[in-house]
């Protein structure tokens, strides 16, 4: 499975959002794994994927730092979230604060997850980057 395209979708004020089709189309079940991702946005993942990736995170040394500090930031804001029949899931507040979610927000594929971005901070990074 590939995430790819950059969907513009809206977001109400109870945190819910509809998943494109196209991103629906490549999770397997109603439910995947949402978290902290890399810059100012939230990553999802589906539940395979997101359990080989942990698998890999949490088979590191205890001493090292570095790597604890990655754990924690990525495993304390992983939710486990669902999608209803419309489509729509629940952001946990806590990840709609560092994602600084609001009215709009974009969905873009980045090949092995996708990633949940404000419309006006996906702006931004993806005006610094050219192929």
């Amino acid at each position: 499975m590939v995430f790819y395209g950059e969907y513009e979708v809206s977001f109400s004020a109870s945190g819910r959002i509809v998943v494109p089709k196209k991103i629906r189309d490549l999770l397997p079940g109603t439910t995947f794994v949402l978290s902290r991702g890399y810059g100012q946005c939230l990553a999802g993942y589906a539940r395979p994927d997101w359990d080989a990736r942990a698998g890999d995170l949490v088979d590191v040394s205890l001493l090292d730092n570095e790597q604890i500090q990655k754990r924690r930031m990525i495993f304390s804001s992983a939710s486990v979230v669902e999608i209803d029949e419309q489509g729509r899931f629940v952001i946990p507040k806590a990840l709609v604060h560092i994602a600084d979610l609001s009215k709009k927000a974009t969905i873009v594929g980045v090949g092995d997850h996708f990633e949940i971005w404000n419309e006006e901070a996906w702006q931004q990074e993806s005006s610094t980057y050219h192929l």
